[in-house]
């Protein structure tokens, strides 16, 4: 099965039981493939995302629906977590939830990952950032080939 088959099947068996597929990963070997399921709660704020406990009910679930339709090999590891803080972004919603932030991308157009900020979405196709030095560029997504959002720890270790 292709990878963007894969995602948009799991994508829709995570949306029916409440929660978004943030990222998918296929990694291992051919032997013990690794598939690599990351979670979260499409409303989720600071605080609020998903508890070790959801991230169980997924994982049950989910293994039960690749094991009846075959999507993975027979002998594989399923990992299911949350995205964490510095997230990927990967998705249009996801860039479009978190305008005004900070990421870190690696993207054609850019040399090496490179901070922005998320300025717009202006369609499923496209984001504008603003670079450091305060232009904007517009990357279509399909140049993205790596984005996550970038945590400020200082102001995380004074909510301490």
């Amino acid at each position: 099965m292709s990878a963007d088959a894969l995602f948009a099947s799991i994508s829709d068996h995570i949306a029916k039981l409440g929660f978004e597929l943030v990222d998918l990963r296929r990694t291992g070997t051919l032997q013990r493939p690794i598939l690599q399921v990351r979670v979260d709660r499409p409303d989720s704020r600071p605080g609020q995302g998903v508890t070790a406990d959801d991230c169980a009910v997924i994982s049950r679930s989910l293994e039960s629906f690749l094991e009846t339709r075959a999507m993975v090999g027979p002998r594989y590891v399923l990992e299911v977590s949350s995205p964490g803080l510095e997230r990927p972004l990967r998705l249009p919603e996801h860039w479009r939830r978190f305008v005004g932030q900070q990421a870190r991308i690696r993207a054609a157009p850019l040399s090496g990952k490179v901070r922005v900020e998320i300025v717009a979405v202006p369609d499923d196709e496209h984001v504008v950032v603003r670079l450091e030095d305060r232009s904007e560029l517009t990357i279509a997504f399909h140049e993205i080939r790596e984005a996550v959002l970038v945590v400020d720890w200082d102001l995380i270790g004074k909510r301490r």
